[in-house]
């Protein structure tokens, strides 16, 4: 429904703020990582945007980027995770990071999180372990490859759903131009991997 937002940042009060938009005011709860890099009170930010509807409750969520958003979605279709805990997710820990973990199955760097005990941390990674390249990493992140970021990501998701594996879709899309378009950067990746 409301997917980004550009305004003025009128007040911070974490995890809230309030974004002026042409007159319309805006709460949003975001994560400490994207509070962090908001400007002064009276400066112009851009946020995507998550809106969760609930029977009591239509809450806006924030983010500095759609690695953060992406990875927000995925998390609070998790089983026992809710808004709030994603944003502690997200707040302790950078995507990058995160991903990591679950790349690595790493139980012990889960349960560092506030509010997730052993068994959420298990189902966390058990439940995510297949959704790497949807959230913007790769199968081969352990090895130095780097995560796919904006249109990268979603050029990877493509040719995951063309039923190209994480490897190749990630392999195809390594030396893409930075900045290259979605349906360019497809093109590309998928002559990379007729050449393969």
């Amino acid at each position: 429904m409301i997917g980004r937002l550009k305004g003025t940042l009128l007040e911070k009060n974490a995890p809230w703020v309030l974004v002026d938009v042409q007159g319309v005011g805006y709460e949003l709860q975001v994560p400490m990582s994207t509070l962090f890099n908001l400007p002064e009170i009276n400066g112009i930010c851009t946020l995507l945007t998550h809106l969760v509807v609930r029977e009591d409750a239509h809450t806006l969520y924030g983010f500095q980027n759609i690695a953060e958003k992406n990875l927000f979605k995925t998390l609070i279709k998790v089983s026992g995770i809710g808004p709030r805990t994603a944003l502690a997710i997200l707040s302790s820990i950078s995507t990058h990071d995160f991903l990591l973990a679950v790349q690595s199955q790493e139980t012990a760097r889960m349960v560092k999180i506030p509010g997730i005990g052993k068994k959420t941390a298990e189902r966390l990674l058990l439940e995510l372990k297949g959704q790497i390249v949807a959230l913007g990493g790769t199968a081969n992140i352990a090895e130095g490859m780097p995560l796919p970021i904006g249109n990268q990501s979603e050029i990877v998701q493509a040719l995951c759903a063309l039923g190209y594996s994480d490897k190749e879709a990630a392999l195809a899309c390594k030396g893409l131009p930075e900045g290259t378009s979605v349906t360019d950067g497809l093109k590309l990746a998928l002559r990379n991997l007729s050449k393969g």
